[in-house]
C-alpha cells in the first residue's frame, strides 16, 4: 500500500503524534549537517571547538566559531517541511516536536511545542545562575559576554562533556511510551539518546513513519511507513494525505 496513504491513516486516527527531527531536515535549508564529508566538524574539529572544556580553557577561540555558526543560522529560513510540521500542530494532529537542532527553525516556521536536546543557537546563557539573554550578532565582541552575577556566558547549546537537560530527556521520553504515532524525519538515527525514542516508540506499539533521503538503520527495524526524499518534498505530501 502507499506509505503516504498508511501514514495519513495513522495520523488521522491516532490519539497523540509526536516527530522527532535531526539535521536533515534543516540541511534543505542551507544549514551544514555537523558529520559527513562536508560536515562543520571537518572544519571545526569538536574537540577544539565544542566541547565544555575548550570553551573553558580558551573562550575566544570557540567564541568565533559560534558566531561563525550563529551567522549561518542567522541567515537560514524554515523550509516546507517545518511548515509542514507546523501546520499539523495546528490542525491538532501533531502534539510535539523533539528536535536535535539548535537552529530554531521549527519556532520560526510556527510550531509551539518542541522540546530541544541540544539547546538553542540564537541564546545565550550563564552555567551558573541561568540567566538567558538572545545572541545578538550585531552587537557581538571577539570575546564573549559575562553575566551580571560575574560568570562567563556561553551558547545555550549542549556543547560536549555537558548534559542533555534533563527535563527534555523527562518529556521526550513520556512521549515516545506514549504516542500512538511517531515521525521520524532527517536524522539518522546515529545519535543517542535521540535515536532511542522510535525504538521506545515502537516497543510500546506506537506507528512510525519514517521521511528521509534514504533508508537508515530504523528503516528496516522500526519503520512502518517509509517515505523516501527530501522532507520539504514530502512532509507537504503527507500534510495533503491527512486532509484528503
Amino acid at each position: 500500500m502507499d506509505p503516504f496513504h498508511l501514514a495519513a491513516e495513522a495520523i488521522k486516527h491516532s490519539g497523540l503524534t509526536v516527530a522527532v527531527t535531526g539535521a536533515g531536515i534543516s540541511a534543505e535549508s542551507g544549514i551544514p549537517t555537523f558529520r559527513g564529508d562536508d560536515g562543520i566538524w571537518t572544519k571545526y574539529p569538536p574537540d577544539e571547538y565544542a566541547t565544555i572544556d575548550a570553551y573553558n580553557a580558551n573562550p575566544d577561540k570557540v567564541w568565533k566559531f559560534w558566531l561563525e555558526l550563529g551567522a549561518k543560522l542567522g541567515g537560514s529560513r524554515p523550509n516546507p517541511a517545518h511548515y509542514a510540521l507546523a501546520e499539523l500542530e495546528a490542525m491538532g494532529k501533531l502534539e510535539a516536536i523533539i528536535t536535535q537542532n539548535i537552529d530554531n527553525l521549527h519556532q520560526a516556521a510556527g510550531s509551539k511545542n518542541v522540546i530541544e536536546y541540544h539547546g538553542n543557537a540564537h541564546w545565550l546563557v550563564c552555567p551558573r545562575c541561568r540567566h538567558r539573554d538572545p545572541l545578538d550578532l550585531s552587537q557581538h565582541t571577539e570575546s564573549p559576554p559575562y553575566c551580571f552575577c560575574g560568570t562567563l556566558m556561553k551558547p545555550d547549546v549542549v556543547m560536549f562533556g555537558e548534559v542533555i537537560p534533563s527535563q527534555a530527556l523527562v518529556d521526550s521520553a513520556r512521549l515516545a511510551e506514549t504516542c500512538n504515532v511517531l515521525i521520524v524525519v532527517g536524522t539518522s538515527a546515529q545519535v543517542y539518546p535521540a535515536a532511542r525514542l522510535p525504538v521506545l516508540a515502537r516497543q510500546r506499539g506506537a506507528f512510525i513513519i519514517e521521511a528521509n533521503i534514504e533508508e537508515t538503520d530504523f528503516t528496516a527495524s522500526v519503520t512502518h511507513a517509509f517515505l523516501k526524499g527530501p522532507a520539504g518534498e514530502t512532509l507537504p505530501k503527507l500534510i495533503d494525505y491527512v486532509k484528503a
